[in-house]
């Protein structure tokens, strides 16, 4: 799949730039993970909190969106849960 097709099938599940779903099928949920994570670049742990603000300004949600990239790999959590990293 090329990156505009990747990119088109994530911004279908965005309405005034909230999420609007969050995908059932593995390959589509992931490519969504990805997506969230990007701002996460550049090796630094981003406080818990910060998380918290970024995913709650596309989903009321945030503990979910903050859990999935975890569990998908996407992000790490510092063992006391204070900070998140992205991973390579």
């Amino acid at each position: 799949m090329d990156d505009t097709r990747e990119q088109r099938g994530v911004e279908e599940l965005f309405s005034g730039g909230r999420l609007v779903a969050v995908p059932r099928k593995a390959g589509r949920r992931t490519r969504l993970l990805e997506h969230l994570a990007t701002p996460f670049r550049g090796g630094r742990g981003v406080p818990e909190k910060e998380v918290n603000a970024r995913l709650g300004r596309v989903h009321d949600d945030h503990a979910a969106l903050r859990r999935y990239p975890v569990i998908g790999g996407q992000l790490t959590r510092t063992r006391d849960g204070a900070a998140y990293r992205r991973t390579a």
